[in-house]
């Protein structure tokens, strides 16, 4: 199935319909897409542009370009060539029934017409149909082109076959197929969406919250855990060692009357159910051992947010700038004795620094070594407040030498030497250190330029900070050049 779909058809140019035709065509595949709007067309287009950074920074594949996307003049014509097809319609069940009665008449009998419904079931809307047993739900989530869940399921006349055919070829364009084993209105995950949703209406109605805080009590709280793993298993990690079991007797939601919904009896079979589930889903590793893993991945998706300062990812860039100053920022005073060279910074490898193999990054070595010179900056007084008055250094070259591994948690402790400045420059080295044993582990050689950010030019440092750096070359007139300075890359 996967290797015969080259062209899909998508029926329904809005939102859903344009995130799978970004995805498909991300894919190098060929997609036909039919919507009777008479600005359909370049509200498709549009869509699809603009999702196409995006796309783009997960990856393109081989043939993936936006020329694949031919907008058709009728439904017949985008379903004749299709080898797979994607209803996106609106919810409307009468116009699911004539839309596949449509497509399954315009297209191969081997083909699946899958419905993007959000909560319709396939029985109602494959009524028309001549050939109802290749009709199924494929459910996804917005956006499309990045959002990997989609539900998959037939109706009462669906062949298992086509609901398996489809799964692969769902997980062929980077999804995650989740079959839903009933045919139940809302599917699985809308039906869980629901509850919270319908909740916080209530709670928003009673003036217990308003829409920011009720978001706010998701984003940075449970909804960053919910990334991981979803709820059952995050749930068996909170009854300790004793797990699931063990959360379920302690909080049983009979016993915490707090929302609007009915709670269901914790009966045996219940509690042997989720026992059996989440032990499955641990797949044998301990309660410590899924402890570790969870919080190396809630520091992963804090570190995302923060590169884009939002909800908790704010929050930690936030207590970083507080984490700096407390750990006594060294500022040269005139006067004190300067070291040579200076230890100014120290710090240990983070999880988001290691790679696959368990070792630090190349890229990480650059971050601490950044972080080095962020210490020296604050060293002689290039701080928040100076850099609010428009001035700061810009590093303008960097050579770096890798000598050692290093793993995570290790210690780190980085020292800077001056090689040589000016009213407008600053040349670096600094060496990286094991702190435990006190291996080399890598240098780096920098340039810096002194700029006036508002003019976005090179310009004089402020006196104070000239007056800094000319003390500290004089402390360091007389330690040896490293052997790395200046040094180039060449086979000899």
């Amino acid at each position: 199935m996967s290797e015969q779909v080259k062209t899909v058809a998508v029926i329904g140019g809005g939102v859903i319909g344009a995130g799978w035709s970004a995805r498909c065509l991300a894919r190098g595949l060929t997609v036909n897409v039919w919507d009777p709007a008479c600005d359909a067309e370049e509200k498709l287009r549009a869509s699809v542009a603009n999702a196409w950074p995006a796309v783009s920074k997960l990856g393109l594949f081989a043939g993936a370009s936006q020329d694949n996307l031919t907008f058709c003049a009728t439904l017949e014509e985008a379903c004749a060539q299709a080898d797979f097809i994607q209803e996106a319609a609106p919810e409307r069940i009468d116009l699911k029934q004539s839309l596949h009665a449509q497509m399954d008449a315009a297209s191969r009998k081997d083909v699946i017409i899958a419905s993007s419904t959000s909560g319709l079931l396939p029985t109602e809307f494959q009524a028309k149909a001549a050939n109802p047993e290749r009709i199924i739900v494929g459910h996804p989530f917005n956006p499309v082109y990045l959002l990997p869940l989609v539900e998959v399921l037939g109706g009462e006349k669906t062949e298992q076959t086509f609901i398996d055919k489809a799964a692969v070829f769902y997980e062929t364009i980077g999804m995650y197929p989740l079959k839903v084993r009933t045919e139940i209105p809302g599917f699985i995950s809308d039906r869980l969406q629901e509850a919270l949703w319908r909740e916080a209406l209530y709670m928003i109605k009673d003036g217990v919250a308003t829409t920011e805080e009720m978001d706010a009590a998701i984003a940075y709280g449970p909804g960053l855990r919910w990334s991981i793993w979803g709820t059952c298993l995050i749930f068996h990690l909170a009854g300790g060692e004793g797990g699931i079991r063990h959360m379920l007797k302690h909080f049983d939601p009979s016993l915490f009357p707090w929302t609007k919904l009915e709670p269901p009896e914790i009966t045996t079979e219940l509690l042997d159910r989720m026992d059996e589930g989440c032990k499955q889903q641990a797949d044998g590793r301990s309660i410590k051992e899924l402890e570790q893993i969870r919080d190396d991945c809630l520091i992963s998706v804090m570190q995302a947010l923060k590169a884009n300062n939002i909800g908790a990812g704010k929050v930690l860039q936030q207590d970083e700038a507080r984490r700096l100053k407390s750990h006594s920022v060294r500022i040269w005073q005139a006067g004190d004795a300067i070291e040579a060279p200076l230890a100014l910074y120290n710090c240990r490898v983070l999880s988001e620094w290691v790679d696959y193999n368990g070792h630090m990054t190349e890229a990480a070595y650059l971050t601490a070594f950044g972080w080095a010179t962020d210490a020296l900056f604050r060293y002689i007084g290039d701080d928040e407040a100076y850099r609010e008055q428009g001035f700061s250094y810009y590093t303008v070259e960097t050579h770096i030498n890798y000598y050692q591994e290093a793993s995570s948690t290790d210690a780190l402790s980085i020292t800077t030497q001056l090689l040589g400045a000016d009213d407008k420059r600053m040349h670096l080295f600094h060496r990286m250190y094991n702190s435990t044993t006190q291996e080399l582990l890598a240098t780096t050689e920098q340039m810096l330029l002194h700029v006036d950010t508002k003019a976005a030019k090179a310009c004089a440092a402020q006196p104070q900070i000239i007056e800094t750096i000319q003390a500290i070359a004089s402390a360091h007139a007389e330690l040896p050049t490293p052997k790395q300075v200046g040094r180039q890359m060449a086979i000899k």
